[in-house]
């Protein structure tokens, strides 16, 4: 936990700079979020309010968030009495994770009362609730009642006395340093990262640590550490040039000579808006590698399949040459007796070997031939048909391992955002899809994003995935320009624009590099990357993106690099 009640307090401080500001607007951009508008000192400000299990916190945002188109019911219910209030106070009741915010506004008798809005900062419980001047709730983000949070005395439903939460734990500010030592010498833990926050409210265990680290102090109990950390922890309260910074792929707050204003607020809005740029990538991306692979499995039963075919097709010489020694021998044959379901024959395409050839007695000898010959003709058939389907599908499942080569590739929200596109308009991807219908008329903005080089004063364009390879060869490539892949692994497309120039070997080397930098092979020493003219290169009709046949190509083995440390 970063976002203690220490950190919430700091922000609070800085927060100062609202008092007397007038709320402009409110939005709820999810059911988890809110954003206030205030107008304060002359500026506009956006205060965000999450309550997000894992990211809950209060902090001023520069960062736009889209906003559904119609409002949810709560932010109707704060905008009906918020907005072009003033604000009076925002404060906080000790160091538990709550913050107030008392509005001055008027009623519909035209009235001037007092609106609070509560700011509950606890984890999955965290909530935001507005009340009336006597601490009635008029309404709630989320509303409880009190079977759901298994207790008989607080219930977050409308109508209802507001009732701080309950806590086991105490309130430091409460103490004096001598009855905090006292208090804390009595616990049989004699580790203080554990004693204080167990023990007292809005004290995380990282902040602690951190501040044992500042003081240069061991984390095992004595009367001096516990006197040290007692004042360091007043001094962050009392101070007001608290910085926060990260600490331990986390943050806390330090004590800092000077400061710049808002530079919490700020930092913590930099901290979460990374943090969930990164979480919503990671999750769009699983959930796009997860229909992948879904898909993947599908083709994967669609080739065994065939392959069973495929095997069940090995025999059909046997029925072929049964059928012909049964034709060649129908005159030897004169009756088929009933006590018999086979024939013997001598085998010319085995040196006269005997053969016994299964039969039906209730038909003929040449009955039985044909019924061979149909069976040799229907495997044959389905032999060539399979033949197709499987290589069909084995470019199937070279797509498919493009596409997560990509996905493994992507570093950021666009990339992954043009996987989807490009698969959410692919057959195979059909039951994935079934609502997305997409115009006709593509737009290019996604594929003009491909990476631009400068090697040896010649332009190097190279695909970020599949449908920018397939623009890059097919629409933007001149007949005389070099394209370069690596050979046989999945990678990007390269394209060296010449204009009808002769490039030198090293020139053509170092494009290599960049082909197979940008393929799965990129921590390879020494991948193969084949080059030929783009005129020599085509792509199927009906064929997967990024798939192209390509003749008259030359090969060299290269070490990959990135293109920007190539020196020209």
């Amino acid at each position: 936990m970063a976002f203690d009640g220490l950190v919430l307090k700091s922000v609070i401080k800085e927060l100062s700079i609202l008092i007397n500001g007038k709320v402009n607007r409110i939005y709820e951009p999810n059911k988890n979020e809110l954003i206030l508008s205030i107008y304060a000192g002359g500026k506009t400000y956006a205060l965000d309010i999450d309550i997000t299990a894992n990211n809950y916190r209060m902090n001023l945002t520069t960062n736009t968030k889209s906003n559904p188109y119609v409002a949810p019911n709560f932010c109707m219910v704060l905008r009906k009495h918020l907005i072009g209030s003033k604000i009076n106070k925002i404060y906080m009741d000790g160091l538990e994770r709550i913050a107030f915010i008392d509005f001055e506004c008027f009623n519909e008798m035209n009235d001037k009362v007092i609106r609070t809005l509560a700011i509950e900062l606890m984890g999955k419980y965290s909530n935001v609730i507005l009340l009336n001047q006597d601490y009635t709730i008029i309404d709630g983000l989320k509303k409880f009642d009190n079977e759901i949070l298994n207790t008989s005395s607080r219930n977050i439903m409308p109508g209802r006395k507001y009732i701080l939460p309950a806590s086991s734990k105490k309130n430091i500010l409460d103490f004096s340093e001598k009855e905090f030592i006292d208090f804390c010498s009595s616990l049989e833990n004699h580790n203080l990262d554990n004693i204080i926050p167990n023990n007292f409210t809005g004290i995380s265990k990282l902040f602690i640590q951190s501040s044992l680290e500042e003081l240069k102090i061991s984390n095992l109990k004595t009367e001096a550490s516990l006197s040290e950390v007692y004042k360091y922890i007043f001094q962050i309260i009392n101070s007001e040039n608290v910085i926060c910074k990260t600490y331990k792929n986390n943050y806390t707050i330090f004590i800092s000579t000077s400061k710049d204003d808002l530079q919490i607020n700020f930092f913590l809005d930099d901290y979460y808006y990374s943090k969930s740029q990164d979480e919503t990538f990671k999750e769009y991306r699983n959930n796009l590698l997860k229909i992948i692979n879904g898909t993947l499995d599908k083709i994967m039963r669609k080739l065994d399949n065939i392959n069973k075919k495929i095997a069940d097709c090995k025999n059909l010489e046997k029925y072929k040459i049964y059928g012909e020694l049964l034709l060649a021998n129908i005159y030897r044959i004169d009756t088929l007796k009933e006590s018999n379901n086979y024939v013997e024959v001598e085998n010319y395409y085995d040196n006269n070997s005997i053969i016994k050839i299964p039969i039906d007695t209730n038909l003929s000898t040449s009955q039985n031939a044909e019924k061979y010959y149909k069976k040799y003709n229907k495997l044959k058939n389905t032999l060539e048909v399979v033949g197709i389907q499987k290589k069909d599908t084995e470019h199937e499942l070279d797509y498919l391992g493009s596409l997560i080569y990509e996905l493994d590739d992507a570093n950021n929200l666009d990339a992954v955002n043009d996987i989807y596109n490009e698969i959410s308009e692919n057959i195979l991807f059909n039951d994935n899809f079934r609502q997305n219908k997409k115009s006709k008329k593509e737009s290019t903005s996604s594929l003009d994003n491909y990476l631009r080089l400068n090697i040896d004063n010649y332009t190097v364009l190279v695909g970020k995935n599949n449908k920018q390879n397939d623009y890059l060869t097919t629409k933007v490539a001149s007949s005389n320009d070099y394209w370069f892949h690596a050979k046989e692994i999945h990678g990007s497309h390269v394209i060296l624009r010449c204009n009808g120039e002769m490039p030198k070997i090293e020139t053509i080397i170092k494009c290599a590099q960049i082909a197979a930098y940008y393929s799965k092979a990129k921590f390879s020493s020494n991948v193969p990357v084949d080059y030929t003219l783009i005129k020599y290169v085509k792509k199927p009709n009906g064929a997967v993106p990024g798939y192209v046949i390509y003749t008259n190509q030359k090969t060299v083995n290269v070490e990959p690099n990135s293109g920007i440390t190539i020196k020209n």
